[in-house]
């Protein structure tokens, strides 16, 4: 039986195994792993893209969250505004910087937050608004942004799965005050194991997180800003992100093309599939459909060779870590429908035409059968 994988990472890296190699090469002649001048042109490069004025190389997208609300102040008794229909690692950097996760709900259609929703949770104790753009779909920022504006908050954007998003011509990561990247391998901007990297316009933030990245460091040995982390980028994984770096553009576009085509073969399905608002530039990290049927027609996908994945089958108000937040059922109600019916379908640049349409087809039968 054919089997179609949610990601292909193997496909990707065998497209540009030449330049990967001497990458790798490269680095293993020069004796130097830790930071050094692999990451310097790398975090250049990104700026570059991104349209940002600094950027700084940290070991992962959660490290990434974690000094930048570091760097931002962002400590015990603030509260910090998020959204519960994420990964666990946004609200993670909130709770180990001592301050408290504020849920607000997000909106239907794409799954971000809802910033009328903000609105509600501010307190005197807000400090920030943690966005994220979920599946690469950017969030409503010019509402979010005159929002903090008016309550004088940082604005921290997770572009963990939104490397090249657009939202109004701008970069994700470059509209807030902090940008926050993975660089996890399955991310559309992958390396080949943990990375993550912080962006910003405000040379304070920036000259933080560096010292903070390097346990606290302004000068080693010799000057200490705080207790720091030890969250490095490997000039390994840098110089591997700096081949893939040059296909990203090319690499998001065909992620769009094959989102085209899914919605073309699956717009008479009865489910809901995604959405690109006006203004925005959705770059699919992940194609995302929803349905009642769910966890049925999953099982048929798999019986059918296809790999897919719920992100997230439970927001995070929900889960018994947070507790003691007191949140319970029905405090977000479209994060919590959500939660039951998104599903992720395979979507990865390499993905054939042919395999779309076996999976569009698989997922019509699906919907139809009658063993249901």
């Amino acid at each position: 039986m054919k089997k179609i994988p949610l990601v292909d990472l193997v496909a990707q890296y065998h497209s540009i195994k030449d330049e990967i190699d001497a990458a790798i090469n490269r680095v293993l002649e020069s004796g130097r792993f830790i930071l050094g001048p692999e990451v310097e042109e790398f975090e250049r490069l990104a700026s570059e893209y991104l349209g940002t004025k600094f950027s700084v190389g940290v070991a992962s997208g959660t490290d990434a969250i974690l000094l930048a609300l570091d760097a931002l102040g962002i400590g015990e008794g603030d509260e910090v505004i998020t959204t519960p229909f994420t990964f666990i690692a946004t609200t993670e950097a909130i709770r180990r910087r001592g301050a408290r996760v504020v849920f607000a709900d997000i909106l239907e259609d794409t799954y971000n937050l809802d910033p009328e929703e903000i609105e509600k949770k501010i307190t005197r104790k807000t400090k920030a608004i943690l966005v994220v753009h979920l599946y690469g779909h950017p969030a409503d920022m010019d509402k979010i942004m005159e929002i903090a504006k008016t309550h004088n908050l940082k604005v921290v954007e997770d572009c963990a799965q939104a490397f090249g998003a657009e939202y109004n011509g701008k970069k994700v990561g470059s509209i807030g005050d902090v940008g926050c990247f993975s660089f996890f391998p399955t991310k559309n901007l992958g390396c080949y194991g943990d990375g993550g990297l912080i962006v910003t316009e405000d040379q304070e933030v920036a000259e933080k997180a560096r010292a903070l990245r390097v346990h606290g460091a302004k000068s080693k040995y010799r000057e200490y800003i705080a207790d720091g982390y030890k969250s490095r980028l490997d000039a390994l994984q840098a110089a591997i992100l700096r081949v893939k770096l040059k296909y990203i553009d090319e690499w998001n576009e065909k992620r769009r093309e094959k989102a085209l085509l899914y919605n073309e073969l699956l717009r008479n399905a009865p489910i809901r599939l995604p959405v690109e608002k006006p203004g925005c530039k959705h770059i699919y990290y992940s194609y995302v459909i929803a349905t009642e049927e769910r966890e049925r027609l999953q099982s048929y996908l798999r019986e059918k060779g296809i790999e897919t994945v719920v992100y997230y089958p439970i927001p995070l108000h929900l889960i018994s870590l947070y507790r003691g937040l007191k949140y319970k059922e029905g405090d977000f109600p479209r994060a919590e429908k959500a939660a039951e019916a998104v599903l992720s379908l395979p979507m990865y640049p390499e993905l054939s035409e042919e395999d779309i349409r076996f999976i569009c087809e698989v997922v019509k039968e699906g919907l139809r059968s009658s063993s249901w």
